[in-house]
């Protein structure tokens, strides 16, 4: 019942592939230095790629992007199919249409439960002036939320 941002962390991993998922488990952590977090499941089949790379990138939806949020919350598909994307820094992709970037050197990991804890050192961050967020809350996506 907590309502949250939508972000997609996406990443590539050392041969070149790809990796990239929904998250909704991002939080600030730091001003000085720029530290964020977000969380994964062990079990995750990109966990290797994100707990082996030295970089990656967490893309805060849209309102208008709930369609691209489920896209990397799918199993078992291509999920950069049709994606509008560029290239940051190190490799990461941006999702065209984001409210903001946050380009991440991965800087510590933490394994809590059934998940492991990425903090990254934010080293780029942009974003989108007046960008509505996408939003979730009890299990469903809003553009808003009523007063």
């Amino acid at each position: 019942m907590f309502a949250t941002g939508v972000t997609v962390v996406t990443a590539q991993a050392h041969d070149g592939t790809l990796v990239g998922l929904t998250a909704n488990s991002f939080n600030s952590v730091s001003l000085a230095p720029p530290l964020v977090l977000w969380s994964l499941a062990q079990k995750a089949g990109s966990m290797e790629a994100f707990s082996r790379g030295a970089h990656y990138a967490i893309n805060i939806l849209a309102a208008d992007q709930q369609a691209l949020a489920m896209q990397f919350a799918s199993k078992d598909i291509d999920r950069y199919a049709g994606v509008n994307f560029s290239r940051g820094a190190h490799g990461a992709p941006l999702l065209a249409g984001a409210v903001a970037h946050f380009e991440c050197f991965n800087r510590s990991q933490y394994e809590e439960g059934d998940h492991v804890i990425f903090v990254g050192e934010v080293e780029s961050c942009s974003w989108r002036e007046g960008a509505q967020p996408l939003i979730f809350h009890g299990g469903r996506y809003y553009t808003e939320l009523p007063l």
